[in-house]
């Protein structure tokens, strides 16, 4: 019994050792990426594309469709989702595998604009500071404004409003409903479900986003049949 305890607690100093290594290195990643241009800097850029689109210049069903589908607890959390990193974490024990990210609106920010997309931890440790650091300087609407603004949408993207013009020749306020749901499944995985590439499963992720939305009450079953005609 007493050869028992001792093993578990070296291995519980094993691991608060190893996470405690991780996470020095994670928030040295994370003073590092704003030493080399800071927040507000970095926002600033951002918005001074030449396509940058505004939060109201989106139409509601794009919205809809993205916070279903990406984040549907966005505007009730502090950039972290614990429940879906739980969920996401038991997945990846399931499968011995990253399967599942777990990542909110903010996180996915975050990596977009300070970060690479290799799954190590040290990364997403300082993935996790820098989302405090938006969540603490910026409100919802912009936070959500800038992923918009920042995602890949595939062939060559990356704005909601180059995608708009490029996939459908429109401008923003011009997007059926049927547009805005078929666009806010792309950033998920652009090279498989741009539109351009493989129109089919392009329509499959459409009819995955549109499940997400009747789930959380965006969309009735009969308001997705109306869209899907």
């Amino acid at each position: 019994m007493k050869i028992f305890k001792r093993v578990i607690l070296v291995i519980a100093l094993i691991i608060i050792v190893v996470c405690t290594a991780f996470g020095i290195s994670g928030y040295k990643m994370y003073k590092n990426a704003l030493n080399k241009m800071p927040l507000t800097d970095k926002v600033a850029s951002i918005m001074q594309k030449e396509n940058y689109a505004t939060i109201d210049e989106v139409p509601q069903m794009y919205k809809d469709a993205v916070i279903s589908v990406e984040d549907h607890r966005f505007y009730k959390h502090n950039g972290i989702d614990i429940i879906a990193i739980g969920r996401a974490f038991v997945n990846d024990i399931k499968a011995l595998d990253f399967v599942e990210g777990g990542s909110t609106i903010t996180q996915q920010l975050a990596k977009n604009i300070y970060f690479t997309q290799e799954k190590k931890i040290e990364r997403k440790v300082a993935e996790i500071f820098m989302t405090f650091e938006i969540e603490k300087n910026y409100e919802k609407d912009k936070i959500l404004e800038l992923y918009l603004n920042t995602s890949y949408y595939g062939d060559g993207y990356y704005t909601i409003k180059e995608a708009c013009k490029g996939y459908f020749d429109k401008e923003l306020y011009q997007m059926t409903d049927y547009e805005c749901i078929l666009l806010a499944g792309i950033p998920n995985a652009p090279s498989v479900y741009a539109p351009t590439k493989n129109p089919e499963l392009a329509k499959q992720r459409q009819k995955q986003v549109m499940r997400k939305m009747i789930e959380y009450g965006y969309l009735t079953e009969n308001k997705a049949n109306e869209i899907l005609k």
